[in-house]
């Protein structure tokens, strides 16, 4: 996109060109890049400077509707509208979905640089406790739960050739995949769908899946699905700041290092409108002004970031 149109509480709105939009001020583009939108589909829509590997400055959007003459669906979209669709079958045939954070993803990563990743990440992955995902009214117990029941008889959760028509049918999905449904605008946040983040934990995945303009803090910090796009991080990589609202924000500091080198995040426009998704805790800051996401016992493998190039 070469133009945006943005648009500003109490002020008209105002159409920039990306090459005016640089020009402008650091300060002046931080307060205006969450209030941009395609000036055709009118889709949320998001600012990236220029990199330092040569890629001009652009206006981009996640948001794009099918129709609209801005969209050019590149091969990793197409991609995404496959995954897309993938999800949808799952929620239509299938009597709950577990979720598999260990789901390997589609990267642009030669082997030997994944596999350098992998063993930085296990060596800051932290010990899960399933207890901590307790105390929320929206989970429910596993007792009499689809995936206890299957356990206890021995037999696959999820061998589509084992099942009878009495057993219920467990799907398997990553966060790549989950992601790009929600991104693609699926029905998977308001499905009653059972969703399994572990063996012992569900909930119904319009309780589980919240974007970020919908997050609200609750007294227990009980964890959810928090997704969206990124609209930029701050100077020093430490917060990112979702594009969807401006009072929310992601501390990123305790994980900043394995996170870039999982995703290949060499300066902070690779950020910018990108989308993301993570298990983690909604509460207020302390003078109660912002919204803090924090990732669920700092474990990358339940976060999710898909960079807007990619």
């Amino acid at each position: 996109m070469l133009d945006a149109v943005c648009r500003v509480e109490g002020q008209a709105e105002k159409t920039y060109s990306v090459f005016n939009f640089q020009r402008l001020s650091e300060q002046e583009i931080e307060a205006l890049r969450q209030q941009l939108y395609c000036p055709v589909c009118d889709g949320k829509a998001y600012f990236r400077k220029a990199s330092r590997d040569g890629k001009a400055a652009c206006f981009g959007s996640r948001y794009h509707q099918p129709d609209c003459p801005e969209f050019n669906p590149s091969a990793s979209r197409k991609q995404e509208e496959q995954d897309a669709l993938e999800v949808k079958l799952q929620l239509l045939e299938s009597d709950a979905l577990k979720i598999d954070f260990s789901m390997p993803t589609r990267r642009k990563t030669s082997p030997t640089k994944a596999k350098a990743q992998t063993e930085a990440e296990t060596k800051l992955k932290p010990e899960i406790k399933p207890t901590d995902a307790e105390k929320d009214s929206s989970v429910e117990s596993p007792k009499g739960s689809y995936l206890a029941q299957a356990e206890a008889k021995g037999e696959p959760k999820d061998d589509s050739s084992a099942e009878s028509p009495d057993e219920p049918k467990i799907a398997t999905q990553g966060l790549q995949k989950l992601l790009h449904s929600l991104l693609r605008g699926s029905d998977l946040a308001d499905s009653d769908l059972w969703i399994y983040t572990d063996d012992k934990y569900r909930w119904r995945a319009k309780n589980l899946f919240v974007n970020f303009a919908d997050a609200e803090p609750n007294e227990r910090h009980a964890p959810r699905m928090y997704w969206g796009t990124i609209s930029h991080a701050d100077k020093a990589m430490l917060w990112l700041n979702p594009a969807d609202c401006k009072d929310v924000g992601i501390p990123i500091e305790e994980v900043k290092e394995a996170l870039c080198k999982r995703f290949d995040i060499q300066d902070r426009e690779d950020l910018e409108g990108a989308g993301i998704i993570l298990f983690g805790k909604c509460f207020w800051n302390r003078d109660k002004t912002r919204k803090i996401i924090k990732l669920w016992n700092k474990d990358l493998s339940r976060l999710h970031l898909v960079k807007a190039d990619d």
